[in-house]
């Protein structure tokens, strides 16, 4: 793609941008810092609306904005399902996940297995989660965002990744959870106004919305496909999201988080059902474009720069500069957010088990982190250019491949107090090895490409071998006497006296999504 040609009030914009966003992470960071010293939950003392904001600027990252895009463009609505199912497991980590987690005032999710299943398990995940961060969440983030900038302004990829990285790092690595929560507020504003701006022109453009819908093939507003269909069947996304979305909503330390850090159970939920509300404007304003783009540009477009290309035909100056802007938004806040997760994860569940630390030993530490997890990630962004896979397949793959044997012993661990520690062992060991070779053949399209199923039928495969090793392991090796006796997801969603307000806030919900998948039927 050519270099967009960027007037002098677009590289304004931008610079206001930067110059702002520093400002929010450094200087009023810097106000609220004499109180709170918690750089990685942030003393628990966030409000649903900073919650929801700082979890759909997490959320939407580069490969979002472009993966969207390039979906709408090629294969039309059917990837909306992956924002407008989330709200489901929203509700489950709100309303059974959370109450359970914060009864056990856990600060990461390595340290709920080992109250679980012992240390073991939480070795494991502690490994894990630092992998998982760095791969799904810094890696493909940095790749996706290095390559659509170094494309925007004409520079060297790994020098447009660098530019990003300092930046993140430089306010998360001073600031911690506070600042990241911050700049998200600010950055989802951003996103979500430069998007409507950029949906809106592209409708203006089509000629209303009865253009909009007569001028695509029938099945681009069918929200689920036929069982024969090779990319998004039916099958796929009612069996194969749910075990992904499982793992990313309600176990990925990233996600979690950030919920944690609310000051009680109430924000945490309220929080998260914001967000679930936010999440039924996302389609219309990340997945819609890409399928304009094809009505308008399919002759000169293709699926990964939909978006751009969409951008460039249609923003003016100044809002060119806006686009671009929730662009670096989006990859920003993604990258710091990845940081400052892996940064709590390494500090508090590896760092801290071989020297005691005092606070102010911990805050350093989580610092020093933050900067070489910010080089680990260069190197992982480098090998997933080496990949030529499309940006959402690439970070939507590598979530399901490493979502399986999470997805299994967090539920049954919850759900079924049978579950033995052998068997979490077994499972996460075990099962964990085998989706992490699986998903490094995938990217590398190892021994052939076309050799393994779509990531979501994949992803089923693995999360059903696998729970029943966990069931046959538990039978087989007796009573999980050596567990902690914790109250299992059930029973804690039972005694937790959720405001009546949250599950009207629910209810609600329910209905506006269930007249959505009704209009699309």
């Amino acid at each position: 793609m050519e270099k967009l040609s960027l007037g002098i009030i677009d590289y304004l914009v931008l610079l206001f941008y930067l110059i702002l966003l520093l400002v929010i992470g450094f200087y009023l960071n810097k106000k609220g810092a004499q109180g709170n010293k918690d750089i990685f939950l942030g003393g628990r003392t966030l409000r649903w609306w900073q919650i929801g904001f700082s979890l759909f600027s997490a959320n939407a990252g580069p490969s979002m904005l472009i993966g969207f895009a390039g979906i709408g463009f090629s294969q039309g609505v059917v990837g909306s399902n992956f924002e407008w199912l989330a709200w489901v497991f929203l509700l489950l980590l709100a309303m059974f996940f959370l109450p359970h987690y914060m009864a056990t005032k856990i600060n990461t999710m390595p340290q709920f297995l080992k109250l679980r299943f012992g240390n073991g398990a939480y070795n494991f995940l502690t490994i894990y989660s630092l992998l998982s961060i760095l791969l799904v969440w810094l890696g493909s983030a940095l790749y996706a965002g290095g390559l659509i900038i170094s494309q925007i302004f004409g520079w060297p990829l790994m020098g447009s990744i660098l530019l990003i990285l300092v930046i993140a790092t430089s306010f998360t690595a001073v600031g911690g959870l506070k600042a990241v929560v911050r700049t998200g507020i600010f950055q989802s504003l951003i996103i979500i106004f430069s998007s409507v701006v950029l949906a809106y022109l592209g409708l203006k453009r089509i000629g209303g919305v009865h253009a909009f819908v007569q001028s695509v093939p029938e099945h681009y507003w069918k929200l689920f496909r036929p069982a024969s269909d090779p990319e998004y069947s039916w099958i796929a996304i009612i069996a194969g999201y749910p075990v992904v979305a499982v793992y990313y909503w309600c176990t990925d330390q990233t996600i979690v988080q950030k919920v944690l850090a609310a000051r009680d159970l109430k924000e945490g939920q309220y929080g998260a059902l914001f967000l679930a509300f936010l999440k039924i404007i996302m389609p219309l304003i990340f997945i819609f474009p890409g399928i304009m783009c094809f009505i308008l540009f399919r002759n000169s477009a293709q699926a990964d720069n939909a978006y751009i290309t969409l951008v460039k035909e249609l923003m003016p100056h100044g809002l060119l500069g806006l686009c671009l802007a929730a662009l670096i938004a989006a990859l920003i806040d993604t990258v710091s957010s990845a940081l400052n997760s892996f940064s709590t994860v390494f500090t508090l569940d590896v760092a801290s088990r071989f020297r005691k630390m005092d606070e102010k030993a911990m805050r350093r530490t989580g610092k020093w982190i933050t900067i070489i997890a910010a080089f680990l990630a260069v190197g992982i962004a480098f090998l997933f250019s080496r990949s030529g896979k499309g940006f959402f397949e690439l970070s939507q793959g590598m979530v399901s491949i490493l979502a399986p044997p999470l997805s299994v012993v967090f539920l049954m661990g919850i759900t079924w107090k049978r579950m033995s520690r052998l068997a979490a062992e077994v499972v996460l060991y075990g099962g964990g090895g085998i989706c992490l070779v699986v998903g490094i053949c995938n990217v590398l399209n190892f021994p052939h490409p076309g050799f393994w199923p779509h990531f979501l039928i994949l992803s089923v495969y693995l999360f059903v071998g696998l729970l029943i090793v966990g069931v046959v392991v538990s039978l087989l090796s007796g009573p999980a006497s050596d567990a902690a006796p914790l109250p299992s997801l059930l029973e804690t969603g039972k005694d937790s006296k959720s405001n009546g307000r949250v599950w009207m806030g629910w209810a609600v919900l329910t209905a506006i999504m269930l007249a959505i998948y009704w209009l699309f039927r």
